[in-house]
C-alpha cells in the first residue's frame, strides 16, 4: 500500500510538469497547472473508433430490447462496456497519450489501463452474446463460424493465451519494437492494438461473461490468475532494477523538468509491479464472488428438485429447520 502511495504521488506530481513535445533536441515548455489535464489529444482514429463501438453498441442493445423485451440485454452489461470505452478514450485521447512520449512511467500508466481495465471490462460486458442475439441469421451463422473457428479455440486456449499475454509484454518492452513504436505513429497503433488483443484473450476464460471454448472451473480460474502475478511482478521488477536506460527515446526527449529518464523508467516498472499485482488480485476477487454465486444457483436448483422428487412421491415438502433429505 506504501508503494502504491507513492507511485500515485510521484506520478501526479511528474504529470502536472510534463508538456506534450515529441521533438527530439528542443526541451519541452513547462505548462502552468491545471493546464495539463486539459492538454488532450483527440486523434483521429482512436476517437472514431470509440465513437463507432459506442454507436454500435447502443443500435444492438435497443435491437435486442425490441426483438426480446421481457429478456434484453442486462443494463449493468452496458454499464461495463461504457466503462471500457472511458478507460480507452483515457489512454488514447487523455493527457495520458499526450505525455507518453515525455515520461515512460505515463506510457506505462497507458498500458496497464488498456491491458487490465479496458479488456476485463469488455469482457464482462458479454459483447458476443450481445452480437449474436442482435445479428441477424445470416450474420449469426458467420459469427459462429469464427467464433467455432480451429484458429479462435487454440488462440484462447488458456495456456495459450497466458504465453501469450505474457510473451506480448515481454517481447515489447524487452527489443527495440518499443523504442521505435514511440517514433513511429503506426507502429505505434500495432502495439496498442497487440496489448489490448492480448489481454482480452487473457481475461476471457477467467472472467468473461461470454461462453468461451475453454470453460475453467473456477478453482483453475483462481490459479490460472495467481501465476500471471509472478511474471508480471518480474517484468516489473527488471524495469525497476535495470541500472540503464532501454528506450533512447526517452534520452533524446529532452526535458528540464521531471525525474531523469533512469528514475522514470525505474517508477514505471513500479506501476506495472504494483498496479498490475493489484489488478490480478482484483480478478480473483471476481472470480471468488462468481463462485460463490454459482454455488447459491446451484443449491436453489437442487433444493428444487429436491423439493419437486417429495411432492412426486406425495411426502411432506422439506423446511430447512428440519435438515436437508437423504
Amino acid at each position: 500500500m506504501r508503494r502504491l502511495t507513492i507511485a500515485i504521488v510521484l506520478v501526479g506530481g511528474w504529470l502536472v510538469s510534463a508538456a506534450p513535445a515529441r521533438a527530439h533536441g528542443v526541451a519541452a515548455p513547462e505548462p502552468a497547472f491545471p493546464a495539463v489535464f486539459l492538454d488532450w489529444r483527440l486523434d483521429p482514429l482512436a476517437l472514431g473508433l470509440i465513437v463507432a463501438a459506442a454507436g454500435i453498441w447502443t443500435w444492438a442493445v435497443r435491437r435486442v430490447a425490441r426483438g426480446h423485451p421481457a429478456n434484453p440485454h442486462p443494463p449493468y452489461r452496458s454499464w461495463f462496456f461504457g466503462a471500457g470505452l472511458v478507460a480507452i478514450a483515457l489512454a488514447l485521447l487523455s493527457p495520458i497519450e499526450a505525455y507518453e512520449g515525455q515520461l515512460f512511467s505515463v506510457h506505462m500508466s497507458q498500458h496497464m489501463l488498456l491491458e487490465l481495465v479496458a479488456a476485463p471490462l469488455f469482457l464482462a460486458a458479454a459483447p458476443i452474446t450481445l452480437a449474436l442475439r442482435a445479428a441477424t441469421p445470416p450474420v449469426r451463422r458467420g459469427l459462429l463460424v469464427v467464433l467455432h473457428s480451429p484458429v479462435l479455440k487454440v488462440l484462447s486456449f488458456p495456456v495459450i493465451a497466458w504465453v501469450l499475454f505474457a510473451a506480448v509484454n515481454w517481447a515489447w518492452h524487452f527489443s527495440t519494437l518499443y523504442d521505435e513504436a514511440l517514433e513511429q505513429p503506426l507502429l505505434h497503433y500495432v502495439q496498442h492494438a497487440t496489448f489490448l488483443a492480448a489481454a482480452l484473450l487473457f481475461w476471457w476464460p477467467a472472467i468473461g461473461a461470454d461462453p468461451s471454448p475453454w470453460r475453467l472451473p473456477f478453482p483453475v480460474r483462481l490459479f490460472y490468475l495467481f501465476l500471471a502475478m509472478p511474471q508480471n511482478s518480474f517484468l516489473g521488477v527488471a524495469l525497476l532494477q535495470s541500472s540503464t536506460v532501454l528506450y533512447p527515446h526517452y534520452v533524446t526527449n529532452l526535458r528540464t523538468w521531471g525525474p531523469t529518464p533512469l528514475e522514470d523508467q525505474q517508477l514505471g516498472g513500479m506501476i506495472m509491479w504494483v498496479f498490475g499485482d493489484m489488478a490480478f488480485l482484483v480478478g480473483m476477487a471476481v472470480v471468488v464472488w462468481l463462485w460463490s454465486r454459482h454455488e447459491e444457483r446451484r443449491t436453489v436448483h437442487l433444493d428444487r428438485r429436491l423439493a419437486a422428487e417429495r411432492a412426486a412421491r406425495g411426502e411432506e415438502p422439506w423446511e430447512p429447520s428440519r435438515g436437508r433429505p437423504g
